[in-house]
């Protein structure tokens, strides 16, 4: 554990076998509870952390299903099942006494050389010493970190009549610089801004109500990443009633795809 503001904000005091204890942090607040990407990581981390936690993170499903007021919240992780090459966990946050927060299931597993090929690679553009700071304004957690966008920035006040481009693609580092591991790359998958705002080109209220995340990286991978930038790839296929999808990949910037990641949107506009 560091004082780092994102290790602060991660910190999980143990509470029994399963059972955990957090606190929200202004480092990372969003609009109307925290940053998605800290809930996530920390529902992660309490089963990531648990000693009956066997094999290497392999998969991640967590449902928002309400906003997390400041202050403590208690997470419980439990394996539901454990079989010779992966084991299934299920978790769930709680704040207050009351229902759920958010669920989520994570998928462990072993990960044997095979076979291995690639069918796509990272989109080229420029490095991330030849961009500019993206500082949006107002949100806590936006300013933990570094966006410098190649492709597809953000339109705050652009004409909404004139549907704008969904893709983008960008460079991202913790700020201040953090080195990358499991837990951080949960946060990065759900780091981008909703697609919504990018096709409206203003702000709209939205917000991620179920995200999936796929680890192709094993730690000696996220290891060589250290704490340098990773490149980041989103865009949307389809807004309509009230949802939008939203796929992303994150890339290091030698070339591996660390992780996927796909989510579910909710807008009102």
């Amino acid at each position: 554990m560091t004082d780092h503001p994102f290790d602060t904000a991660m910190t999980l005091e143990p509470a029994g076998e399963g059972a955990w204890r957090g606190q929200t942090s202004d480092d990372y607040w969003n609009m109307v509870g925290p940053f998605g990407g800290v809930v996530a990581a920390s529902l992660f981390r309490a089963a990531l952390d648990d000693a009956r936690r066997q094999g290497d993170p392999v998969a991640l499903t967590i449902n928002f299903c309400a906003a997390l007021a400041k202050g403590e919240f208690d997470v419980t992780a439990r394996p539901a099942r454990t079989n010779r090459s992966t084991q299934h966990w299920t978790m769930e946050m709680t704040q207050g006494g009351g229902g759920a927060v958010a669920t989520a299931t994570a998928m462990f597993g072993a990960r044997p050389d095979t076979y291995a090929h690639r069918t796509i690679s990272p989109p080229a553009v420029a490095g991330f010493d030849a961009l500019t700071r993206f500082t949006p304004n107002g949100l806590g957690w936006t300013q933990r970190y570094d966006f410098r966008f190649a492709e597809g920035a953000p339109e705050w006040n652009g004409d909404p009549e004139t549907p704008g481009a969904t893709r983008s693609a960008l460079w991202i580092r913790n700020d201040p610089p953090r080195p990358l591991d499991f837990v951080g790359l949960v946060a990065l998958c759900d780091i981008f801004f909703g697609r919504i705002i990018h096709l409206r080109k203003k702000m709209v209220p939205f917000g991620t109500v179920s995200m999936t995340a796929y680890f192709h990286a094993t730690p000696d991978d996220l290891a060589a990443v250290g704490d340098a930038p990773i490149l980041g790839l989103a865009d949307s296929r389809i807004f309509d009633r009230g949802f939008h999808d939203q796929s992303a990949e994150i890339w290091s910037a030698d070339g591996r795809l660390l992780a996927t990641s796909h989510q579910v949107v909710y807008y009102r506009d």
